[in-house]
């Protein structure tokens, strides 16, 4: 009786041991990470306006990543990593010094994208209504699948 259990609990676990690898091998792991950047710019613009002046803003960040794998930690990428990247960098500068570009919205999200591997997509919100992304179109894995 004892031997017969064990037969079935092995075919059991051998089992949940094949799932486990085909669900680990078959999935698309997604993260977000949001933030809050406390940060002033000033924009070079084509025309005249207020926000061509030292101005600031607390804007709300949020980081896409995803992978069809996981890293040895187990994860796409440690959400604290991704904080030191934008965060660590941003937080309470001139964007306008930190920055190699004029520092919209668009830009930034643009730049997040490129610079957080494996981001696929960034938004910003600059302020209350005014929100910017930006999305890797080349990103791997198909944004039918992504959050």
């Amino acid at each position: 009786k004892n031997d017969k259990k064990r037969g079935v609990l092995a075919a059991v676990c051998e089992k949940n041991s094949t799932l486990a690898k085909k669900i680990e091998k078959d999935m698309i792991y997604c993260i977000s990470k949001t933030m809050e950047i406390s940060a002033c710019h000033n924009l070079k613009l084509s025309y005249e306006s207020k926000c061509s002046r030292l101005h600031g803003h607390n804007w709300e960040v949020t980081v896409y990543c995803a992978a069809t794998e996981l890293n040895a930690d187990g994860m796409v990428i440690d959400f604290k990593h991704v904080k030191e990247l934008i965060h660590g960098r941003l937080d309470h500068g001139n964007l306008n010094e930190l920055l190699p570009f004029n520092p919209t919205a668009e830009n930034i999200a643009a730049w997040i994208v490129r610079e957080v591997k494996p981001c696929y997509k960034a938004l910003v919100k600059e302020s209350y209504g005014n929100v910017a992304m930006a999305t890797d179109d080349t990103f791997p894995i198909d944004q039918r699948y992504l959050i």
